[in-house]
């Protein structure tokens, strides 16, 4: 057996080796023999740690989601929503672009069954427009348009991280259109300019 199977880390390039081949070549591509080829183990060390492809596919998504909310888990929690709001989307970003695989998975390519996995980011996401309209920075909406909201937020993160990593723009080019859309949503949400302005700025320094 390759020296590698010995690695505590194997589990990990398992499954970012999956992640890879699932983008770049689609499921069909993903077996054990081709995983332990490109890290340089054995199909017994595959199969040591997933019983089958099908749980080493949802593994993949897992990653994906964990690495993401813990990036969240890290920012700061402040007295102001907005900001905290604008950090969370400058996190959800940078965590796609870093990892372009493990995001494919996460939102591009069908879950498994019964997956539930990205209901959590969301009701995350969602807690923090209850906030902002709690502390009456939202002013044009009533809590049941906090969903509604939230939705217009998660969409236009998840458009920057896709035309960035399918290379259509700039990673730079697409953190000032989402700065720039942002900023726009919050002002039609009833937040006063000035005041949206700022917080955004507070929320990326948060998440840098």
């Amino acid at each position: 057996m390759s020296p590698r199977a010995a690695d505590p880390h194997i589990r990990t390039l398992l499954v970012e080796a999956a992640a890879r081949i699932l983008a770049e070549e689609g499921p069909a591509a993903l077996t054990s023999r081709r995983l332990a080829i490109d890290i340089g183990t054995s199909t017994m060390t595959v199969f040591s740690r997933f019983r089958n492809m099908a749980e080493l596919h949802s593994a993949v998504r897992e990653e994906g989601f964990s690495r993401l909310n813990s990036r969240i888990d890290e920012l700061p929690a402040t007295d102001d929503p907005v900001a905290d709001l604008v950090a969370t989307g400058s996190v959800f970003f940078a965590s796609g672009v870093d990892n372009p695989h493990l995001y494919r998975a996460m939102f591009l390519d069908p879950p498994p069954e019964e997956d539930a996995l990205g209901a959590g980011t969301y009701e995350r996401l969602l807690d923090l427009v209850r906030r902002c309209l709690a502390a009456g920075r939202f002013t044009d909406g009533q809590d049941n348009l906090a969903p509604v909201w939230a939705a217009q937020l998660w969409s236009m993160r998840h458009g920057m991280v896709t035309m960035t990593v399918s290379g259509m723009l700039p990673s730079e080019q697409a953190r000032f259109v989402l700065d720039d859309m942002t900023f726009r949503l919050l002002v039609g949400y009833g937040d006063d300019p000035a005041h949206a302005r700022e917080s955004i700025e507070r929320g990326r320094v948060h998440a840098a």
